[in-house]
């Protein structure tokens, strides 16, 4: 049987996959494993409501406080769990996934993901069948200021730099997901002019043809507004992808280079080191070389990510999908706090997006995603790991190659990075069909 917690948490096709039963069962194994008082949180997705009563069914049955967030943002359950000394915090969120997709996963009392041990523990839990005695049933509470908390967090991030957003047009797309409010509002209380869109949602268009894995509205709405800055979210915003004036991508490599020397110049960086993951493109190892930043890698997870830097005393630390931990702001990738200090690097260095992301020279980078009836069987092909070991010689030090199973879907992701575009392409093609030929 596949281990019931995934890259980031419980994930499925809700109704099907993630049932309300397994959500019953997870309310009450949070209840027995971190305590009572729980914060609740979704995203848009149809599903969400569903899952929320199931969760809280289990957490008020074992005798829990079920405090409920309503839809909001990922990182800012993270950030009530703390605020509300509670003993954990749940999203139901499949993040960037489909809509018919849905996910739940927790934070402890500090805010902080689960520990792999944590969550097999919550797994033996709920595959035992366990029964809980509670003295009394617990109750639900709504919590109606959830947003204007979470934004007033954010903001504050800016401020305390001594800088604000006036004079900066910021150009958002919501992906009909968590930020619809919460991102815009935050902006404008700064001082930003601010044009939005998918801010609307009906339960079955979140992550579709926007947000941060489809660039394709921000870099039009930032053409026709003429903004200086694009800002994309996931679903659950716990990540941002931004653009720049001439309609450029500036991903989380880009955004945590450009983070890091601003923390740096600053004498903010702690040990001189940030983290990222293998994923990351060697321009951005480059980078931080030529700046004296030194770099820890981790394997693929803002749960890695989070690992290494409390390890480590690190304070800075991301993924090139987005997710970005400013972990003296908040405990967890957090997307508004992430686009709030990029923006303030701006207008503290009165420089544009474009001129501040020449920090870093990204390497041409191929990544196909290739569907596969047995992404298990991976670590176990010897025809696979021949194939790469091949390629690499071929690339020598001018090329990197990354072979993966996604840690939520039935894919293996290909990346190959190398100085010349079509070459990249060329060995990411050629190690994907010998992918699919072995693996279905």
């Amino acid at each position: 049987m596949a281990r019931l917690f995934g890259t980031d948490g419980v994930r499925g096709v809700a109704g099907t996959e993630l049932t309300e039963e397994l959500a019953y069962r997870l309310g009450q194994a949070a209840v027995s494993l971190l305590g009572k008082k729980m914060v609740i949180g979704r995203d848009t997705r149809g599903s969400g409501p569903m899952l929320e009563g199931a969760l809280a069914a289990g957490i008020t049955a074992a005798g829990g406080e079920a405090i409920l967030a309503g839809v909001i943002p990922t990182p800012a359950v993270a950030l009530l769990t703390r605020q509300l000394g509670a003993a954990g915090g749940v999203v139901i969120s499949a993040s960037h996934n489909p809509p018919e997709y849905n996910g739940i996963k927790f934070f402890d009392a500090k805010g902080f993901k689960l520990t792999t041990e944590l969550e097999d523990r919550f797994e033996t839990f709920v595959l035992s069948g366990e029964a809980i005695d509670a003295e009394a049933l617990g109750v639900v509470v709504p919590l109606e200021d959830a947003h204007e908390r979470y934004i007033a967090h954010a903001v504050e991030t800016v401020l305390q730099l001594g800088t604000d957003l006036q004079g900066l047009r910021v150009a958002v797309d919501c992906g009909h997901g968590a930020a619809y409010a919460t991102t815009p509002e935050a902006l404008r209380r700064l001082g930003a002019e601010v044009i939005a869109v998918n801010t609307d949602f009906d339960g079955d268009n979140i992550n579709v043809n926007c947000g941060s894995t489809h660039l394709e509205p921000i870099k039009a709405l930032v053409a026709k507004t003429d903004a200086d800055v694009g800002l994309s979210h996931d679903g659950d915003a716990d990540r941002v992808i931004a653009i720049d004036s001439h309609c450029r991508e500036v991903d989380g490599d880009f955004i945590e280079a450009i983070c890091a020397k601003d923390l740096k110049e600053n004498g903010k960086l702690a040990n001189n080191t940030v983290v990222s993951t293998v994923m990351c493109n060697l321009g951005f190892q480059n980078s931080m070389k030529n700046l004296g930043i030194d770099v820890v890698l981790t394997q693929v997870g803002d749960s890695q990510v989070l690992e290494a830097m409390l390890e480590g005393g690190y304070i800075l630390g991301g993924e090139q999908s987005g997710h970005t931990i400013f972990l003296e702001l908040n405990s967890t990738g957090d997307g508004l706090v992430t686009a709030l200090q990029l923006l303030s690097v701006m207008k503290r260095s009165q420089r544009t997006l474009a001129d501040l992301a020449q920090v870093m020279t990204k390497y041409p980078q191929a990544l196909i995603n290739v569907k596969v009836a047995n992404k298990a069987g991976l670590d176990d092909s010897q025809t696979i790991k021949i194939a790469v070991e091949q390629a690499q010689a071929e690339l020598k030090e001018s090329g990197r190659i990354l072979v993966r199973a996604s840690g939520t879907e039935s894919l293996v992701r290909v990346m190959v990075e190398a100085a010349d575009e079509t070459v990249a392409e060329e060995v990411a093609q050629r190690l994907a069909s010998v992918v699919k030929q072995e693996l279905g």
